[in-house]
């Protein structure tokens, strides 16, 4: 089974950045939709962006576009968030997750599976 580890998060004045890391062992993760998630406290998991398994196309959510940038490195088996212009709003823990098939347009969890432990993002001052 392909396990994923997010990396990356901390806390962040507003207006900063940070970039998650989403990684795999295995080179499985090469031919899937990875996609970002975020749970903030009391709200239902959101999906923030997603990334087709070429790396060409993306998608985001309202939210985020932007100022978010999805990427990845096949040949290291990592999926990446750039956030930049973070906001308090922002604050969540943040997932990533696999998918063998493009998700419809709002990014639903229920698509993806493999979900990582995620990683705390907090954005106060």
């Amino acid at each position: 089974q392909l396990q994923l580890v997010e990396s990356g998060g901390g806390l962040v004045q507003p207006g900063g950045s940070l970039r998650l890391s989403c990684a795999s062992a295995k080179s499985t993760l090469r031919s899937l939709v990875i996609g970002w998630f975020r749970q903030a406290p009391g709200e239902e998991r959101e999906g923030v962006s997603c990334i087709g398994s070429g790396g060409t196309v993306k998608r985001y959510a309202e939210s985020v576009r932007g100022r978010f940038t999805i990427s990845r490195d096949n040949a290291k088996n990592t999926v990446y968030l750039q956030m930049n212009n973070l906001k308090p709003e922002d604050t969540a823990i943040y997932y990533c997750a696999a998918s063998s098939g493009w998700p419809p347009a709002n990014i639903p969890p229920r698509n993806f599976n493999s979900w990582g432990q995620g990683t705390q993002v907090a954005v106060s001052s």
